[in-house]
Parts: structure tokens; sequence; C-alpha cells
């Protein structure tokens, strides 16, 4: 019979499943095929996402929460879906069926996107140096997610941030008059060195205590200045 002149027993829940669905049943073991079809059937036609807990798809699909975690590492792998982990236990992770395995027409999404887990550490890290401008915007995201989609390790970005914050500290206190750090791409050069020649053991406690010293310096050289500044608007 010709597929044309098939009639649907049911006209609405249904999802269309062509070509790359057939690609992802040759692609993926059964486990991950049977995740994979879940979240596409699952998933807002609109966006191609589904925000669930692994308790939740391991209750689905009878399935381990490990199982679940396997699976779902095993779509990002290979390029099925990108996954954005829940910031807490009670929160839940967004899966999204990646463009070319999305049969539908994908509307923008006008919310945010979920930060991971290392995006939302290097904010963090950043904001709390003390040198900064105090903004983490929207350049900075991306950076961050450039950092991340490039394999760079979080703990690395993490020691060049205190590395150059040291060195902004250290300039300040010996005269030098430049602007607070205005951007986590100030950093780009840092995390290159230290990629090229990382920290020795021990080294990234040594910097963190650094770090923590020279801004409480400064600190009070600023608070002596401004002191002094006023005794002088005063006479």
């Amino acid at each position: 019979m010709n597929s044309s002149t098939a009639k649907l027993k049911n006209i609405g829940g249904w999802f269309a499943a062509g070509d790359r669905f057939r690609t992802a049943l040759r692609l993926l073991p059964d486990g991950s095929f049977k995740l994979f079809a879940y979240l596409s059937v699952e998933a807002d036609r609109r966006t191609g996402r589904l925000q669930a807990n692994h308790a939740e798809l391991a209750a689905a699909l009878n399935k381990s929460k490990r199982a679940i975690g396997i699976y779902a590492a095993d779509l990002r792998q290979k390029g099925l879906c990108s996954i954005w982990c829940a910031k807490n236990q009670y929160s839940k992770t967004t899966f999204e069926i990646c463009d070319a395995y999305w049969p539908y027409h994908r509307e923008p999404c006008v919310e945010k996107e979920p930060e991971s887990p290392y995006g939302a550490a290097v904010r963090q890290s950043f904001l709390a140096l003390g040198c900064t401008m105090g903004k983490f915007g929207p350049g900075d995201i991306r950076k961050a997610q450039d950092f991340e989609r490039r394999g760079i390790r979080l703990e690395t970005v993490q020691d060049a941030m205190t590395t150059g914050a040291c060195r902004k500290y250290a300039s300040w206190l010996d005269g030098h008059d430049s602007a607070p750090i205005g951007s986590l791409s100030y950093f780009e050069p840092v995390v290159a060195e230290i990629q090229h020649q990382p920290l020795p053991p021990g080294y990234r406690d040594y910097l963190n205590m650094q770090l923590k010293k020279l801004d409480l310096i400064w600190k009070q050289q600023r608070w002596m200045k401004q002191r002094v500044e006023a005794v002088v608007q005063k006479k």
C-alpha cells in the first residue's frame, strides 16, 4: 500500500520519525536509542527540548539512574543531543535534540539557556577575584562556553584567573594605573600559558592565599589614600 494513502488511527500525539531517526536506530545501542526515542517523542515540538531528572527517565524506561547517565553521555558524545545538567538534585536536566536529528522547524528559545556547571563555576570564580568590574555579562558567558567546548579543564581556567588577578594587584601596588579587569577574555593568554606549563603541585593553594593577601593590602592602601584625601580636603 502506498504510504501517502495511509490514514492515521489517532490524529494527535504522533512524532515525525524520518531518515535521521533511522540513522539513530543504526548508530545507537539499544539502551541509548530507547532514551533518544523517548526524548524525541516527549520533547516540546517547538523547541526540541525536554526537562527531566534521571529518576524520572529511569522510571519511564524501566532502567537504573546509572544506566540513564550512560545513555545520556552516549547521546551527547555522538552528537544527537545537547544536555545542560541540573544545578542541584532538585532541578531538572535540560535535553535538546540536536538540529540534524530534529524533524521540526525549531522556534527560537526565548528563555535563558541553562548554565552548565562548568560555566557557573567560571562565573563564580571570576566574580570572586575582587579586581574585576564586578559583572559577568553575555560576552563572558560565551567565552566560558568557548573554553568548555574546546575541552579546557575548569582547573586550568581557574588557575589562569587567579594568576592574572595576582598580576593585576601586583601592578596596582607597584603604582601602575590601569582599569579593573573587564571581561573573561582578559585571561585567554594566561589560559594558554597555564595549558603550556601547568602549575606545579601545591602552587594553586599558594596562589589562592597570595590573591587574598594582595586583595587585602590593596583595600587597606585604598582606604588610607581616601583618608588622606579627606583630611586634605578639610584643610
